[in-house]
């Protein structure tokens, strides 16, 4: 080969060569970079994970000092669950927290000061929880109101938040970095595919591909971040609603007994009137009873609100109950408003209180014709729903699955985020004074959560609002008939011979249902407590009918009745309360051997429960 031969050939090979050494250096820088990229990811997750345990562990404590505080106020074990699960799951999430921490000097300090802060505050805890036990209230009311533990709580909220800072500034200093090489990689693969140009059949596609796997990590670490920022933002809010349920159901009771004797009083004394009083004396009761229904329907608000209601859950056609509320709804809302529905062919069935949807359908409704003042369009729309697991990680309280909404939306003059935000608050409103208690959504929502269903607003200011609510799928089993409207004018009395025992301790309760009853043609015979009432059933073993209350000192109606039909199976049974209690209602739901009524009620719906009890087969 000649020299110039030689010259040729080497001019030929050297851009290959070039080439070559570029593609090589262009991989080896690839993969160096795909590296520190994934170094960098892993990185990010560790302060989240870092987060998510200090999140656990706040909400452990809080729970505990929440729960113990419940427990103290009223007696009711049932507020200890979040304290015992603090005691359950501390020591694992602080072993948790200090390995994942291991690798940072300051976060194992501030790990070493919060772990005998949390020690002493449960001790603090315990040690109220056992004088509650032991029936020393006083003492565990003063250890509650001691500064000692609203020091501690401080303490602990302080290093919790430190270390939450010292996270939150790792975390943007790491996703930097993530981003930052995701930058250099896209520059440094996009230069190397122009200067291999010779190469770009081979190296291009690669690359593209290496800088899409770039950007979609580093999309999907933005979108976790953000979505772990709504998560805590939820969870806030639901503890911050979750303390004003456990205060609304635990006063309840008393407001329902005291409405129960307002109520029947009223009732009986206006059915009792002779047409010679006063004129004014009917409108003066009427007036008081319409005061008393207004309160006893704000107290059932809060219960639904607090998830305490009692439930009585059937299988639903949706598009069977709506479709039968249209003609209501319409007469409710005005001539100024269309009402529309849209109902989906094969909508699946629900298990759910149809009378809790229709009145969660008709608050809606009203809510949506009160923000269109000068008319609009009112669409109730029906739909099987799928709600994912990406979904369920979005909103902590949903749970993955399969669902019919009914969707209530309005042309009216929309929602501020804000607005939103506070939305399902009870006593929140945006009316004027005086047009609204603030308790409709709430309502709602208190439905949604113990239905274990979900509720979403969707709104625009000046585009109008769409609320959606969720409801669980129910399969395999035939579809129960709306609930049918009863005839206010009939008033079923008692028969001869009948006898009802009426098992009250609230004395002027009882006297209300007694004198009621027995306006209704019923013998009827009292007790104050169940022991009494035992003595009763056995001295009179003509009685008909047992009508007790659910929640007494010693011992429970439900174990009042445990006891009767021991002696008596047959002996029929109607169980009156204020307040939702696991005696004859587990997880919101009226156990389905069970007849029950509400307090407070009327002596009309009194005689109708009553008559329905002794004619059930």
């Amino acid at each position: 080969m000649t020299g110039s031969e030689t010259i040729s050939v080497t001019r030929k090979i050297l851009p290959l060569l070039l080439g070559v050494t570029l593609l090589a250096a262009t991989t080896i820088s690839a993969i160096w970079l795909s590296s520190r990229q994934e170094k960098a990811t892993g990185w990010v997750r560790h302060s989240m994970q870092v987060q998510a345990i200090l999140g656990r562990v706040q909400l452990l404590v809080t729970g505990a000092e929440t729960g113990q505080r419940g427990y103290v106020l009223t007696g009711d074990s049932a507020y200890l669950r979040p304290y015992q699960d603090a005691v359950a799951h501390m020591p694992t999430e602080i072993e948790a927290l200090a390995r994942q921490t291991s690798d940072n000097g300051r976060q194992q300090e501030l790990v070493t000061r919060l772990t005998p802060l949390l020690r002493d505050r449960m001790e603090v805890l315990s040690a109220s929880v056992a004088l509650m036990s032991l029936r020393k209230d006083h003492e565990a009311a003063q250890l509650v109101r001691t500064g000692r533990g609203l020091e501690l709580m401080r303490s602990i909220r302080s290093t919790i938040d430190a270390m939450a800072r010292e996270e939150d500034r790792l975390l943007a200093e790491r996703v930097a970095a993530a981003q930052g090489t995701t930058r250099v990689a896209q520059s440094v693969l996009i230069g190397s595919a122009v200067m291999v140009f010779l190469f770009a059949l081979f190296v291009v596609p690669d690359g593209l591909r290496r800088i899409r796997e770039i950007e979609t990590t580093n999309h999907l670490l933005q979108s976790e971040i953000a979505e772990r920022s709504a998560a805590q933002t939820q969870v806030r809010q639901l503890q911050k609603m979750e303390a004003v349920g456990h205060l609304t159901g635990g006063i309840a009771h008393d407001f329902n007994n005291m409405l129960a004797i307002i109520i029947g009083s009223l009732d009986l004394a206006r059915r009792r009137l002779t047409g010679q009083e006063h004129p004014k004396l009917a409108t003066a009761l009427d007036n008081a009873m319409s005061g008393a229904q207004r309160a006893a329907t704000l107290t059932a608000r809060l219960l639904a609100f607090s998830r305490r209601q009692p439930l009585e859950p059937k299988v639903v056609d949706a598009n069977r109950l709506v479709g039968g509320m249209s003609e209501m709804l319409r007469r409710t809302i005005g001539e100024t408003i269309r009402v529309e529905t849209v109902l989906a062919g094969g909508l699946w069935a629900i298990n759910a209180d149809p009378q809790q949807i229709e009145n969660a359908i008709i608050n809606l409704a009203v809510n949506a014709r009160d923000a269109m003042p000068a008319g609009g369009r009112l669409t109730i729309e029906t739909a099987n729903a799928e709600l994912d697991d990406r979904y369920a990680r979005a909103h902590e309280e949903v749970t993955a699955g399969q669902y019919v909404v009914i969707s209530i939306t309005d042309t009216g003059t929309g929602m501020t985020q804000e607005v939103m935000d506070r939305a399902f608050e009870p006593f929140f409103t945006t009316k004027q004074v005086g047009q609204g208690t603030g308790l409709g959504l709430s309502q709602v929502f208190g439905f949604a959560k113990q239905s274990h269903g979900h509720i979403k607003i969707y709104s625009e200011l000046g585009a109008g609002t769409t609320i959606k609510v969720y409801l669980p799928r129910h399969v395999g089993a035939t579809i129960a008939e709306s609930p049918a409207r009863i005839d206010e004018t009939e008033l079923p009395l008692g028969q001869a011979g009948e006898i009802v025992l009426v098992v009250e301790d609230e004395a002027n309760v009882r006297r209300m249902s007694v004198d009621a009853l027995r306006d209704l043609g019923y013998t009827v015979i009292h007790a104050e407590d169940a022991q009494r009432a035992l003595g009763k059933l056995a001295s009179h073993p003509s009685i008909s009918l047992l009508f007790t209350d659910v929640i007494m000192p010693g011992m429970t109606g439900r174990e009042l009745v445990d006891k009767a039909r021991a002696e008596r199976p047959d002996l029929r049974v109607l169980y009156t309360t204020g307040y939702t209690r696991n005696a004859i209602v587990h997880s919101g739901v009226v156990d389905h051997d069970v007849h029950f009524l509400s307090k407070p009620f009327t002596v009309a719906a009194l005689a109708r429960k009553v008559r329905e009890v002794l004619n059930a087969a």
